[in-house]
């Protein structure tokens, strides 16, 4: 069964990871999806390590069942090129700063000219307008500038570098797909095309989501450790005795409650229940002191049974055998063009009729 986007075929001009990400996801999904790459300066996700029987890992599961065109687009010729692909590729993403698409001969005045049916999507750290759209940055600068570093962290330490890519995936990714396929429906509506503006900065200021309603409307200022589910109550991490962690969501009064019972603190129920500081304070206390006690298997076995909102901090390796993720298809085989598969994480949406798919790793560059 064919993924449900079959009908779209894309033009890529990304690199790096939120405009390719965006694309595998609509690749997995059964869209078309043309890479144009230069061939005189190699996307860092083709050479990054670690590789996989010589090929990045990176690169082969951010670009997997694309095909890929080498073009220098500062050439004639290549312009040419993209001018006739445009006339049957109707959806453009790209990722320069702006104005660099115009600069090339193809920028989004020029592509729909030609095919008025045109989606164009640009993905910018700051948005095509404002005063900073052509400054450039990464992902910890989207975040700090959006707000969302300054309530994260510890008091005493800060805000942390986050292991994954907030602003990049969740931000540009996520609402790059989601705004490409809201002007789908709009072009089946109407026959128009559209540009689609996404900025990094704007997509993580909008992630702040309860946080930010409580600043902006409620007068609230938001700091790390400040509120109930960014460390300033008991739902938290908590550290066992083989230097392991657990997370500890059990907000609710039932689970709270099973909680204290498991833990053999019956007379602390109404401080977990607390919106006081300084009981929220000593109710850490005591459940740093009992998770010390016993290891993170000990701990695991325990709450096994037990609908609490515990569960263990697991490492990217222990979450791909958790039975869990393994019953969802959440790692699947892909195949690396020789007959072998390499492992790589799964497509997270599951559809009951047109079902997500991938027919390769990543491609050398100018490969089908």
């Amino acid at each position: 069964m064919a993924g449900p986007l079959t009908s779209m075929k894309i033009l890529d001009f990304s690199t790096l990871l939120p405009g390719p990400y965006a694309t595998m996801l609509l690749a997995d999904m059964g869209a078309e999806v043309l890479r144009v790459e230069a061939p005189d300066r190699v996307d860092l996700t083709r050479v990054m390590p670690p590789h996989d029987a010589g090929v990045s890992t990176s690169h082969a599961f951010l670009n997997r069942g694309k095909q890929s065109l080498a073009l220098n687009l500062k050439k004639e010729d290549s312009k040419e090129k993209i001018l006739q692909l445009v006339k049957d590729y109707d959806i453009v993403i790209e990722q320069f700063r702006p104005g660099v698409m115009d600069r090339l001969g193809i920028g989004y005045d020029t592509l729909k000219a030609i095919n008025p049916k045109l989606i164009y999507c640009a993905i910018t750290g700051y948005g095509q307008t404002g005063p900073y759209k052509d400054r450039a940055g990464h992902d910890i600068n989207y975040l700090s500038i959006a707000g969302v570093s300054s309530h994260c962290g510890r008091e005493e330490s800060g805000p942390p570098p986050m292991g994954i890519q907030i602003a990049d995936v969740a931000g540009g990714s996520h609402h790059a797909v989601m705004g490409i396929l809201a002007a789908v429906v709009h072009r089946q509506q109407t026959g128009e095309g559209q540009f689609v503006d996404i900025s990094m900065t704007d997509a993580a200021f909008a992630l702040n989501g309860m946080a930010g309603a409580a600043s902006i409307a409620g007068g609230q200022e938001q700091k790390p450790e400040g509120a109930m589910l960014n460390g300033g109550s008991f739902y938290d991490y908590y550290q066992t005795q083989d230097n392991r962690w657990l997370s500890v969501g059990s907000l609710e009064p039932q689970f709270s409650a099973r909680l204290c019972d498991i833990l053999e603190l019956a007379d602390m129920k109404s401080f977990a229940l607390s919106q006081n500081a300084e009981h929220q304070a000593e109710f850490k206390a005591a459940l740093r002191e009992k998770f010390l006690q016993k290891t993170l298997e000990q701990w695991r076995v325990i709450f096994a049974e037990t609908d609490a909102c515990v569960e263990p901090v697991l490492t990217i390796d222990e979450a791909a055998e958790h039975p869990q993720l393994k019953a969802r298809d959440m790692v699947i085989g892909v195949d690396r063009g020789d007959g072998t598969q390499q492992k790589q994480i799964g497509f997270p949406i599951k559809f009951e009729k047109t079902p997500a798919s991938t027919s390769c790793i990543g491609q050398p560059l100018g490969g089908k």
